[in-house]
């Protein structure tokens, strides 16, 4: 453990990173609700018919409003993830996907049913789907939606490999493509109304126009102005290896420590796959640096990969960066390979750091020589822990609320930023919950990627 003291510096303005995080929530919530009261509008100028047809047409509209905030959601637009986080961002699209797939099953059906009459509802399908242009691309889009909901839900996708389930998930631009269709050819409020042909195309527009730049021309751009390549594989343990990443003009990108970016080495083999490692050290302007665990048949390949391989590098991606550093003086915990991270912003942070690293065992501690360095230069103190999460200490649980504030005394007066598995950082989160540190203090990266 290292204790060494110097006198704390002043941290940067952390109250600017929090305005533009409340900005970019505030902005994201107040432009749903005005396109809610938008659609709502357009919905309430045209007739509806019978109340369930009316229901179906409500539902309808509202569905493909929440598609087109699923694309802004999925854009990987930089304003907008450096001050929320891709982890933030993707809660928000799952929860988005499933109203989706509600407000859809409502539209068929009461869609079915509102016109079926005497007929009956089978009949009916059968009927629009032969006889109507666009129902049949509407009904292939809805068998889209309802397949990648079901295996979004969580008993299926713990079943199901994550490059499966992404290929899958993958479709559901097809769908998404369909529906608009769709809507243009029998949609009221798109047919029957100028501003409401205008405010459809506006829309539509500027969410598939987000995911282009974000998705698209942003990382296409960045590659071909900084020619990422593999500079050096240094393995640091018999499972764990760090990739040194050359380029042009590195001290133009805009990363910051605690960053993440997706890795695809255009090597034979590996050119399909993309992966998402952290930044395990600041950038310097010269070199990117990420370290990875053998945890999967990708990260275990890793250490194969030869010396100026090109690389496609998308991001930087994450909030968990000293921008939203409130504090003069932060509290860093880690675990696993979330150690990474944190590795990276011990090095940029300001003030006095207090560094929690847990390991199930000494030798699984990755970079502790780094950080021990880092930490004597910078005047912080370094406590390596071992066990579980919820090993007994003499103060109750190793990551309860007692042994944290045994390990941090001034944790209510810190930053905390948290990085480990899922287990870990829940277990951190309801500790410092119960010790009462403000929620606006305590910044946990949870590594997940919305499609």
């Amino acid at each position: 453990m290292t204790t060494m003291q110097l006198p704390a510096r002043p941290a940067p303005a952390g109250a600017g990173g929090l305005r533009q995080k409340a900005v970019a929530k505030t902005g994201l919530y107040a432009g749903l609700a005005a396109n809610v009261l938008a659609v709502t509008a357009l919905y309430l100028a045209v007739p509806s018919g019978n109340l369930l047809i009316a229901l179906g047409r409500l539902m309808g509209l509202y569905g493909a409003l929440a598609m087109a905030f699923q694309l802004l959601l999925v854009a990987r637009l930089p304003w907008l993830d450096r001050r929320l986080g891709m982890d933030k961002l993707t809660a928000w699209h799952r929860w988005v996907g499933f109203t989706i797939f509600w407000m859809l099953v409502g539209h068929l059906t009461f869609i079915i049913f509102g016109n079926a009459g005497d007929s009956g509802p089978v009949a009916e399908l059968i009927r629009q789907t032969t006889e109507l242009e666009g129902i049949l691309r509407a009904l292939v889009a809805w068998v889209i939606i309802m397949v990648v909901g079901i295996v979004s839900a969580r008993f299926a996708r713990k079943r199901m490999a994550y490059e499966t389930w992404h290929f899958i998930h993958l479709y559901t631009y097809v769908a998404i493509f369909l529906a608009f269709l769709h809507q243009i050819v029998v949609g009221s409020s798109f047919r029957n109304s100028a501003i409401g042909t205008a405010y459809w195309w506006g829309l539509w527009g500027f969410a598939l126009g987000s995911v282009l730049i974000g998705r698209v021309a942003l990382p296409l751009y960045r590659n071909w102005k900084h020619q990422f390549r593999v500079a050096a594989v240094v393995p640091e343990s018999d499972n764990v290896v760090s990739i040194y990443i050359e380029g042009k003009d590195l001290d133009k990108l805009p990363a910051k420590a605690g960053q993440f970016f997706l890795w695809r080495f255009l090597a034979k083999g590996r050119m399909s796959s993309a992966n998402p490692f952290s930044l395990s050290a600041a950038p310097n302007g010269r070199y990117l640096r990420l370290t990875a665990k053998a945890l999967g048949e990708g990260s275990r390949s890793l250490r194969d990969i030869k010396v100026g391989t090109r690389v496609f590098a998308e991001g930087p991606y994450g909030a968990f960066t000293t921008m939203h550093q409130t504090k003069p003086n932060a509290l860093l915990i880690a675990g696993g390979v979330g150690v990474t991270p944190v590795r990276a912003l011990l090095e940029e942070i300001q003030g006095h750091v207090v560094v929690l690293y847990r390991v199930n065992d000494p030798k699984d501690a990755v970079l502790l020589r780094e950080i021990q360095e880092i930490a004597q230069r910078k005047g912080a103190v370094l406590r390596l822990v071992t066990g579980s999460s919820k090993v007994l200490t003499p103060n109750g649980p190793l990551l309860g609320a007692r042994n944290l504030a045994a390990l941090a005394p001034d944790v209510k007066d810190r930053d905390v930023f948290v990085c480990g598995p899922p287990a870990m950082t829940d277990a951190v989160l309801e500790a410092l919950t119960e010790i009462g540190v403000p929620a606006n203090q305590v910044h946990a990266e949870r590594f997940a990627l919305a499609s």
